[in-house]
């Protein structure tokens, strides 16, 4: 394993040792220390786990995500998303069976159109 950088520090003028974001850990120990390991996670440090000195899998925080609410905001905020003007309605959503009706009626009209 490499040794941590060194960081100069103006305070007293000596020198500190950061500790690394990024730890690695082999598979047999990680298994035996899976729980530390979460704990770790949770407080968001970040693992890379190794089969025979191999990096093979990242254990991390997982990001979290927006919901649909968030994400409609953002677009709108981005200006790519236009939002309805006040008192606009869905139109009825169209059932399955109704569907396949509306669709044949539309083909037939559009091939009975003449040009």
């Amino acid at each position: 394993m490499v040794p941590p950088p060194m960081v100069h520090c103006s305070y007293n003028d000596h020198i500190v040792q950061e500790a690394p974001l990024v730890r690695k850990i082999g598979v047999r120990e990680a298994k035996a220390r899976l729980s530390q390991l979460l704990r770790d996670v949770q407080r968001g440090r970040e693992w890379i786990i190794t089969a025979r000195g191999q990096p093979v899998a990242r254990l991390a925080p997982v990001e979290r995500r927006e919901t649909v609410e968030e994400w409609v905001r953002r677009l709108e905020r981005e200006g790519r998303l236009i939002p309805p003007p006040p008192g606009a309605k869905w139109p009825e959503p169209i059932l399955p069976e109704e569907a396949g009706e509306l669709l044949q009626r539309w083909l037939q009209e559009d091939r009975d159109a003449t040009w």
